[in-house]
């Protein structure tokens, strides 16, 4: 009797196993959402890209832009709260 729930349960922990196996950790529009976000943070080192000057002895004020001091590090945090937010919203299965 023993050896038949000991049987029994594992079948259960098996099947169970197997149905999970072939699902992936998050649901779709995780994945989008993950993509997006990764998309928005390229973005925002894109736009922080530049502004260096060709001559070392010559200096130039286009590093101090708004572009690569406002908006670029902005775009990176909005870019981490979107991957932190699609990582922790639970799928709708």
């Amino acid at each position: 009797m023993i050896a038949k729930k000991k049987q029994v349960s594992s079948l259960k922990r098996q099947k169970a196993t197997e149905s999970k196996s072939g699902e992936l950790a998050f649901g779709r529009q995780n994945y989008i959402l993950l993509i997006i976000g990764v998309v928005v943070i390229i973005l925002g080192f894109v736009l922080m890209i530049g502004g260096g000057s060709d001559d070392p002895t010559v200096f130039n004020d286009k590093i101090f832009s708004v572009r690569r001091i406002t908006i670029a590090p902005i775009l990176i945090i909005i870019g981490y709260i979107i991957e932190i937010f699609a990582i922790m919203k639970k799928p709708k299965n």
